[in-house]
Protein backbone atom coordinates (compact mmCIF):
# COMPACT_ATOMS: atom_id res chain seq x y z
CA UNK A 1 0.00 0.00 0.00
CA UNK A 2 2.96 2.21 0.65
CA UNK A 3 5.09 1.57 -1.81
CA UNK A 4 6.14 3.57 -4.97
CA UNK A 5 5.71 3.39 -8.20
CA UNK A 6 6.24 7.16 -9.60
CA UNK A 7 9.98 6.61 -9.35
CA UNK A 8 10.85 2.97 -9.55
CA UNK A 9 9.71 -0.44 -11.01
CA UNK A 10 11.92 -2.43 -8.09
CA UNK A 11 10.05 -5.00 -6.09
CA UNK A 12 9.56 -5.06 -2.69
CA UNK A 13 12.85 -7.09 -0.81
CA UNK A 14 13.47 -9.26 1.43
CA UNK A 15 16.87 -9.97 3.26
CA UNK A 16 17.30 -13.32 5.37
CA UNK A 17 20.12 -13.30 7.53
CA UNK A 18 21.47 -15.33 10.60
CA UNK A 19 20.61 -12.87 13.18
CA UNK A 20 17.65 -10.95 10.97
CA UNK A 21 15.00 -10.16 8.75
CA UNK A 22 15.45 -6.99 6.60
CA UNK A 23 11.94 -5.96 4.11
CA UNK A 24 13.14 -3.22 1.92
CA UNK A 25 10.16 -1.11 0.34
CA UNK A 26 11.06 1.33 -2.40
CA UNK A 27 9.49 4.80 -1.48
CA UNK A 28 10.62 6.59 1.78
CA UNK A 29 7.83 8.40 4.07
CA UNK A 30 5.07 10.38 1.60
CA UNK A 31 2.80 13.41 2.41
CA UNK A 32 2.51 14.57 5.92
CA UNK A 33 5.60 11.52 6.84
CA UNK A 34 8.35 12.87 6.91
CA UNK A 35 11.95 11.21 7.97
CA UNK A 36 11.61 13.40 11.15
CA UNK A 37 8.17 12.00 12.01
CA UNK A 38 8.57 8.39 10.26
CA UNK A 39 6.67 6.09 12.46
CA UNK A 40 4.53 8.60 14.97
CA UNK A 41 1.72 6.60 16.46
CA UNK A 42 -1.69 7.28 14.36
CA UNK A 43 0.27 9.58 11.56
CA UNK A 44 -0.58 8.09 8.11
CA UNK A 45 -0.77 9.48 4.28
CA UNK A 46 -0.99 7.21 1.11
CA UNK A 47 0.26 7.56 -1.93
CA UNK A 48 -2.94 5.45 -3.19
CA UNK A 49 -6.07 6.12 -1.52
CA UNK A 50 -7.85 3.60 -3.89
CA UNK A 51 -5.38 1.00 -3.16
CA UNK A 52 -5.37 1.19 0.81
CA UNK A 53 -9.49 1.80 0.74
CA UNK A 54 -9.58 -2.20 -1.87
CA UNK A 55 -7.23 -3.72 1.01
CA UNK A 56 -9.05 -2.72 3.99
CA UNK A 57 -12.17 -3.71 2.37
CA UNK A 58 -11.01 -7.04 1.37
CA UNK A 59 -9.58 -7.85 5.22
CA UNK A 60 -5.76 -7.48 3.82
CA UNK A 61 -5.79 -4.06 6.07
CA UNK A 62 -7.71 -3.79 9.95
CA UNK A 63 -7.66 -0.06 10.23
CA UNK A 64 -5.54 2.57 9.15
CA UNK A 65 -2.67 3.89 10.70
CA UNK A 66 -1.72 1.25 12.98
CA UNK A 67 0.48 -1.12 11.35
CA UNK A 68 4.01 0.36 12.89
CA UNK A 69 2.84 0.39 16.47
CA UNK A 70 0.54 -3.18 16.10
CA UNK A 71 4.08 -4.84 14.59
CA UNK A 72 6.22 -2.76 17.70
CA UNK A 73 3.73 -4.31 20.02
CA UNK A 74 4.19 -7.66 18.71
CA UNK A 75 8.15 -7.61 18.12
CA UNK A 76 8.93 -4.99 20.61
CA UNK A 77 12.43 -4.43 20.90
CA UNK A 78 13.28 -6.60 17.85
CA UNK A 79 11.71 -4.34 15.27
CA UNK A 80 13.51 -1.23 14.12
CA UNK A 81 13.09 1.13 10.70
CA UNK A 82 15.35 2.76 8.58
CA UNK A 83 13.74 5.36 6.78
CA UNK A 84 15.24 7.09 3.72
CA UNK A 85 13.98 9.07 0.89
CA UNK A 86 13.72 6.39 -1.37
CA UNK A 87 13.14 3.30 1.04
CA UNK A 88 11.99 2.25 4.08
CA UNK A 89 13.34 -0.91 5.61
CA UNK A 90 11.89 -2.83 8.46
CA UNK A 91 14.34 -4.92 10.52
CA UNK A 92 13.57 -7.68 12.78
CA UNK A 93 15.93 -9.17 15.17
CA UNK A 94 16.74 -12.84 15.62
CA UNK A 95 15.09 -13.73 19.30
CA UNK A 96 17.85 -14.59 21.63
CA UNK A 97 18.00 -18.35 23.29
Amino acid sequence: MHRSYEVTNAPVRLYWFNDRIEIHNPGGPFGSVTLDNFGTPGLTDYRNPNIAEALRALGFVQRFGIGISLAKKKLGSRLSFQAEHSVVAAIIMKDLP
